[in-house]
């Protein structure tokens, strides 16, 4: 039996899935963050596992929800290293922003805030330019 064909979303479609998705995978992302770190944890260590919570989420549900991925190794192989250049980033950024900010009730959540921004603007971008273009 032959697969079925693959569904072409416009622009517009995949951003707004990609928005939604992203907002899911966000609330998933600060919980854990903010959570590691009222246990305790060290802030880098906290951002870079709830980076993982967060980004798994989200692949999941824009693999098939947002760009219709037909999966594979190469499919995967390229997820992996854009999520691998996107963990340095936004744990990068996040350490830059606490470095330059002034010390201040929310600051941890400004800086998290930043760095998800620029990681969310990377992904979409080479997800839809690259990894699962139509």
């Amino acid at each position: 039996m032959a697969a079925p064909p693959a569904v072409h979303l416009r622009l517009s479609t995949q951003l707004i899935r990609f928005v939604l998705v992203g907002a899911v995978a966000f609330v998933v992302d600060l919980s854990c963050y903010q959570t590691l770190l009222a246990v305790g944890l060290w802030v880098h260590l906290a951002k870079a596992l709830s980076f993982v919570a967060g980004t798994t989420t989200a692949y999941l549900i824009n693999r098939r929800w947002t760009f219709h991925g037909k999966g594979g190794r190469a499919e995967y192989a390229s997820i992996i290293a854009l999520y691998g250049i996107t963990f340095v980033v936004q744990v990068g950024m996040n350490a830059v922003m606490l470095a330059l900010l002034p010390s201040f009730r929310g600051e941890f959540t400004c800086a998290f805030v930043v760095a998800q921004g620029v990681a969310t603007a990377i992904n979409f971008i080479v997800q839809r330019a690259v990894i699962f273009r139509a």
